[in-house]
């Protein structure tokens, strides 16, 4: 993996949008103490995220399973939301075939078809279950404090409709994963007996894709969890140094922090060049805007910081987002994810046989086509002095997603401090749940329940047509 930042720059895209040596330099000092810092962080299990790489009796208890498992289950769907989803999306979109679920068994070598519940929409829940039979399917319901509304509405619908069609057999259709000890969903695993792995403790959801959250469905579908990991082991290695020029994980968050607070970029574009990896840079977007998206320092200031996280994929949305990129507002960095080596090629026909205002493209691969536009489009936009770097996958596999993955995630925990926020809490996402619970009918929340509701009429009278 190869991180090239030349066209955030000031000597490429001039020092009104770039950034300068100068800037950089006068983080150093600051640099090296993060990165001792969370060394030491480290060494007192304050970030056992980082860890996760080295667990190998996670690793056997997964596989264990999986091998279990195999071929008991046509379909394998997991129930969450957040990060007890995306992990799992981002994984399968990059490793499995594309069109994985319309394979055969053959074709799938017997690995069940995978689905993501991660939403309580009505038609798209129905939608699914109207189509799977419960005597073939696995349900995989994740939830850290095992209380989450989205998860346990379903798995109470479902574990309902598996009892009416299964009787007993009903709990070997069902694995939980949840906290060790706490919350709702433990207490029915231990009480009904299922199957179930633990998120390890202090490892939050949007820092999960590691744990069995991920690693689960991964192995079910045959996704090698063991090189995933040494590719996360491996970006650990990699991002050790306190040196700002020799830790990428850390010149990566640096560059991102100049360029918000220094250069008003208070947009950040993920834009891989790979519909494999859509689903990494959404898995990103939440990593990102959940843990930075602050209103309150470390301090206890009002700051409302953060910079906006938004996907795109090459080259498709050079087809949406790019005129808004090349010529709106001066307030994005472009980060692009290239691919050096896709599994497949091909090329397009002899010029003999089509058009000649099309012949140009003969004998070009789609490939390199992809490379082209990709080339094409970071050079248009460092013309226009609009800051962007590449992250330079060499291929698609589970060692490079796993590198991925874990320079996400230390780059992000950098980020934070160079932000000076908490990158661990979320307290506006709970503020919204809170208000949920309390429209739910939840006891806890009947005062909140009664302001609520006189909110909403008072606001039907002044804006109702």
């Amino acid at each position: 993996m190869h991180l090239d930042f030349n066209n955030m720059m000031s000597d490429v895209i001039g020092p009104e949008h770039g950034i300068t040596e100068q800037e950089l330099k006068e983080l150093e000092s600051l640099s090296a103490k993060y990165a001792k810092d969370l060394k030491e962080e480290r060494a007192r299990g304050a970030l056992p995220f980082l860890e996760l790489p080295y667990d190998k009796g996670m690793v056997a208890e997964i596989l264990e399973a999986a091998a279990s498992f195999k071929g008991k289950f046509k379909n394998l769907v997991i129930v969450g939301i957040g990060g007890s989803a995306l992990g799992n999306i981002a994984i399968h979109t990059a490793l499995n075939h594309p069109f994985h679920n319309i394979l055969d068994d053959k074709g799938r070598n017997n690995f069940p078809r995978i689905f993501v519940l991660d939403n309580v929409d009505p038609e798209r829940f129905s939608g699914l279950m109207s189509i799977l039979k419960p005597e073939d399917t696995l349900f995989n319901f994740i939830t850290k404090s095992g209380t989450t509304v989205e998860t346990i509405s379903q798995f109470l619908i479902i574990t309902k409709l598996l009892r009416e069609k299964l009787g007993g057999r009903y709990k070997e259709h069902i694995v939980t994963t949840t906290d060790a000890e706490k919350g709702t969903l433990r207490a029915i695993t231990n009480r009904e007996g299922f199957k179930s792995f633990v998120i390890p403790s202090g490892v939050g959801g949007r820092y999960s894709v590691l744990t069995p959250v991920g690693l689960f469905s991964a192995a079910m579908s045959g996704v090698d969890i063991v090189r995933l990991l040494e590719g996360a082991s491996f970006m650990n290695t990699a991002c050790q140094s306190f040196d700002l020029w020799n830790n990428p994980a850390l010149m990566s968050s640096a560059l991102y922090f100049l360029s918000y607070a220094k250069k008003s970029k208070n947009i950040l574009i993920m834009m891989p060049y790979s519909s494999q990896l859509s689903g990494a840079a959404d898995w990103f977007c939440q990593l990102w805007a959940e843990s930075l998206g602050k209103r309150l320092s470390l301090n206890k200031e009002v700051i409302h910081t953060g910079s906006t996280p938004v996907r795109a994929v090459g080259v498709v949305d050079q087809h949406s987002q790019l005129q808004l990129y090349m010529e709106g507002p001066y307030d994005k960095v472009v980060t692009f994810w290239a691919v050096k080596q896709f599994k497949n090629t091909f090329f397009v026909p002899d010029k003999d046989t089509i058009d000649k205002d099309i012949s140009y493209l003969s004998g070009h691969s789609l490939n390199y086509i992809m490379s082209a536009e990709f080339e094409g489009t970071r050079l248009a936009l460092a013309e226009q002095k609009r800051p962007n770097c590449t992250v330079l996958l060499e291929d698609i596999s589970a060692f490079s997603l796993g590198k991925l993955f874990y320079f996400y995630e230390l780059q992000t925990v950098y980020a934070g401090k160079f932000f000076n926020i908490n990158t661990f809490d979320q307290p506006g996402v709970e503020a919204g749940k809170i208000n949920a619970l309390a429209m739910l009918g939840k006891s806890d929340y009947a005062e909140r329940n009664k302001e609520i509701s006189i909110k909403l009429q008072g606001t039907i009278k002044r804006y109702f047509i």
